[in-house]
């Protein structure tokens, strides 16, 4: 007779496997490999329940949708990334690096709703009410109608939400708190898809928002299980350089509104500032145009920032020059080296280059490759570009200068902020964008053609 074999199963990703293991081999999981042949769930055959009144499914023209329409916050930036504000009974997960500054936006959240007459309920599970009343008085967000509770307990929670009957929620964070229903300490993925699945019940039946604030891994995703941002309704996230006091908040997934919307804030002593008009945190004062400069013109959802980009060109005695980046992508900037050196005669392979952007800001499209092309071209060649000069336009490998997404925007945004003079797919091809930028007819290209005829 044969003899049955045990598997066990992950219960994220179905992975199976013959012996238990603490951690899932496909999804790195912990936690969630369990034996196949425990029975779970739900095994008697349900029955069909008669609905009646409002729980009949009815025609969705017939569904009104006043009590979803959004309510500001008061924070624009914030709402700008919501969609125009918070939706009553949605749910929203914000997540950051450790010391970014989500406590103190949603504190600053909780304030204004507060100075609103909402009644909110802020519920620390990481600090102490001392702790969060002194962060409070130095950002300005004591309010009545603000509570404070420091709970980890999630029956604890819920009976601070019957006794104070609040008009908004604010869970500090959703990895530290534990229900008595799930086994494992806090954070582990059961108590989180516990904990988040009973806080979703709940903003859906009282049409009650709750806001969330999540971990994040070493790798800058959201700690937890992945169901997590799948039960949400908005996913946010909360970015920012420690070095810098500039912040950026993104929608990874919205429900309501947009996700290629970004905000802007600033951290300072009295805690956290908007900036609806960003166009000056990216650009150098320099009053005499300095080499090695450009400037270009990045679109962050629907939002047009000017961004100035810096390059630096020495000789290097080592084997292996220096490629060093800073807000930009390496492996593009390598690709450009290589138009330059191949389209534009710039021995480049030689030298140290390093390329960086001014504010902290990253640029990631490929509409920023001229930019960063002219930049290490004027450093190369010792030749400033104009104050008044704004370039914008992806590089292909044949030295091509091809249209940017929106050039259009970026051009009055430009013009708006005195940029008189345009670099774009206009100029054809690299060798062109360079002459016309450095404001010489011939390049090194032309030198070493010459010298090849003669």
């Amino acid at each position: 007779m044969a003899k049955s074999v045990s598997s066990f199963r992950c219960s994220e990703c179905g992975w199976t496997t013959l012996k238990w293991a603490g951690r899932c081999g496909e999804c790195q999981q912990w936690g969630t490999v369990v034996d196949a042949g425990q029975t779970g769930g739900i095994t008697r055959k349900l029955k069909a329940i008669t609905l009646v009144g409002d729980g009949i499914a009815r025609p969705i023209t017939h569904v009104e949708t006043d009590a979803a329409a959004h309510w500001p916050t008061g924070i624009n930036e914030f709402d700008r990334v919501l969609g125009g504000g918070i939706v009553p009974g949605s749910v929203i997960l914000l997540s950051g690096e450790p010391g970014v500054g989500k406590s103190t936006l949603l504190l600053e959240v909780a304030s204004k709703a507060a100075a609103a007459k909402s009644r909110v309920l802020y519920v620390s599970a990481e600090e102490s009410v001392s702790q969060v009343r002194l962060r409070a008085e130095r950002t300005n967000a004591l309010e009545p109608e603000l509570y404070i509770a420091a709970e980890t307990d999630l029956g604890v929670i819920l009976g601070q939400i019957d006794a104070v009957k609040p008009d908004l929620i604010i869970i500090d964070s959703v990895q530290t708190v534990s229900s008595a229903l799930s086994d494992g300490s806090p954070g582990m993925p059961s108590q989180v898809r516990e904990v988040a699945s009973t806080l979703i019940r709940v903003a859906k039946d009282r049409n009650l928002p709750v806001l969330l604030v999540g971990h994040v891994t070493k790798d800058g995703s959201i700690a937890g299980p992945r169901v997590l941002e799948h039960l949400v309704d908005v996913v946010c996230q909360f970015e920012g350089d420690r070095q810098t006091s500039l912040r950026f908040i993104r929608a990874l997934k919205n429900r309501f509104g947009p996700t290629d919307e970004v905000g802007c804030f600033e951290m300072t002593g009295d805690g956290i500032a908007e900036v609806p008009d960003p166009s000056g945190l990216f650009l150098s004062r320099a009053t005499e145009p300095v080499d090695g400069t450009c400037v270009t013109v990045a679109l962050e959802g629907r939002r047009a920032m000017p961004v100035e980009v810096q390059a630096l060109v020495t000789d290097t005695q080592a084997p292996n020059p220096r490629r060093v980046t800073s807000g930009v992508d390496s492996a593009r900037v390598a690709m450009l080296l290589a138009v330059l050196q191949e389209r534009a005669g710039m021995k480049l392979s030689t030298k140290d280059v390093y390329v960086s952007t001014v504010g902290g800001i990253r640029l990631t499209e490929p509409a920023a490759d001229l930019a960063i092309a002219l930049a290490i071209a004027s450093a190369f060649t010792g030749l400033a570009v104009a104050h008044n000069v704004v370039a914008f336009g992806e590089i292909s490998l044949a030295g091509e200068v091809r249209g940017a997404l929106m050039s259009k925007q970026r051009m009055n945004e430009a013009m708006r902020l005195g940029f008189t003079t345009q670099i774009d797919a206009a100029c054809g091809s690299i060798h062109a964008a360079v002459a016309l930028a450095l404001g010489t007819s011939r390049t090194p290209r032309d030198t070493e053609l010459d010298r090849a005829w003669k």
